[in-house]
């Protein structure tokens, strides 16, 4: 322990080196803790390490609400289960639907004598029996009657009764207080707040159902940024393997942090995410000439108004000023004067930070 004390206070009394250069044996180096690891590849013309939220496509999520007045009798899904296009996922006992199935009838028997009343007319007035202003009464009184019918009839379908549903309702009349809600797609439910018993009214969310591939990113960039970027440039989620094409470009500026919401549709690998995630994405940019690098958080340093990495030197490390382009959650894209082959400190950087502060006086 003694040991270890005296070598930090060498350091801190030592001169400063002219290249800023820490001479540092490897023993040295394992006691302050510190961990070299080879500087990751160079990216050229890429925006990475943006902060990111998958979603799903506006048109490919659906709501299914109780179209009328009801008691949820039955449900047959959960969170998380897969659906088919027209799967039952629940039954209701709706009194107003048998109410609206009685106007149907009613309708359809009302239709039925002003058409044939429309026949009987229209045969006198062409015998010259009756007027023709009778006649045109009577051809109004059965499109008024066929417009109540088809409004009854699209009333039934809205409360999701198919039409082959409504036809039997026509040909058997029988009345039914029992409706079964289907999924409009193929897909996952996501939510769900139906229960057995419940009494809801009408218009109330029961399930939300969506197709969970192709996926969306919302991205939020620095205003900077978005200069070297344009709608179809490749959209990457490295840590998932997933990646697609530049959707959207906002125009406006978040109130909060000052940043463009980017919109991005995932194709490749959406099974690997899940809506509501964070990652980080990379997106490519147009005309980028800046040599950049992806490295850990851990390998910076903050030095009076710069910021440092550690580079390994065959004498122990000098330090190397480098420009933050991008800091994220994890990793900050960074660009410098490297050569690309450096081996840099990912860890103890504070001991070399604290030596190099020591060694400048600072």
């Amino acid at each position: 322990m003694k040991w270890i004390l005296s070598f930090f206070l060498s350091m801190l009394l030592a001169p400063l080196a002219p290249a800023e250069e820490l001479a540092l044996t490897s023993s040295q180096a394992k006691t302050m803790g510190i961990v070299s690891a080879p500087l990751p590849a160079k990216q050229q013309g890429e925006l990475a390490g943006m902060p990111a939220q998958v979603v799903i496509p506006g048109n490919q999520l659906f709501t299914v609400s109780t179209p009328l007045a009801a008691m949820i009798e039955q449900t047959f899904v959960g969170v998380g289960d897969a659906v088919k296009k027209g799967q039952p996922l629940a039954t209701l006992q709706s009194p107003a639907l048998a109410e609206a199935q009685r106007g149907l009838l009613q309708s359809a028997t009302q239709t039925q004598l002003a058409k044939e009343n429309l026949v009987r007319d229209e045969q006198l007035w062409k015998d010259g029996i009756i007027s023709e202003s009778r006649y045109r009464a009577t051809q109004s009184m059965y499109r008024e009657a066929s417009a109540a019918f088809a409004e009854r009839k699209q009333m039934l379908r809205l409360s999701g009764m198919s039409d082959a549903d409504i036809a039997r309702l026509q040909s058997e009349n029988l009345l039914s207080s029992q409706l079964t809600i289907t999924s409009p797609i193929t897909g996952v439910v996501l939510e769900k707040t139906a229960s057995a018993g419940q009494r809801l009214d009408a218009a109330i969310p029961l399930f939300k159902v969506a197709q969970v591939s192709p996926l969306a990113l919302e991205i939020q960039a620095p205003l900077a940024s978005t200069n070297e970027l344009k709608v179809g440039a490749r959209v990457t989620v490295p840590a998932y393997g997933a990646k697609g094409k530049l959707t959207a470009i906002g125009h406006s500026l978040s109130g909060g942090n000052q940043t463009v919401l980017l919109r991005a549709l995932i194709q490749d690998g959406a099974r690997n995410l899940r809506p509501g995630q964070f990652v980080e994405a990379s997106i490519d940019t147009i005309g980028g000439t800046v040599d950049q690098w992806s490295i850990p958080n851990s390998a910076l340093a903050r030095i009076g108004s710069r910021v440092v990495i550690f580079i390994e030197t065959p004498k122990g490390y000098r330090s190397e000023t480098v420009t933050v382009l991008h800091e994220g959650a994890t990793n900050s894209v960074v660009t410098s004067k490297l050569r690309g082959d450096e081996r840099i400190a990912v860890s103890g950087v504070s001991a070399l930070k604290a030596s190099m502060m020591g060694i400048g006086g600072q």
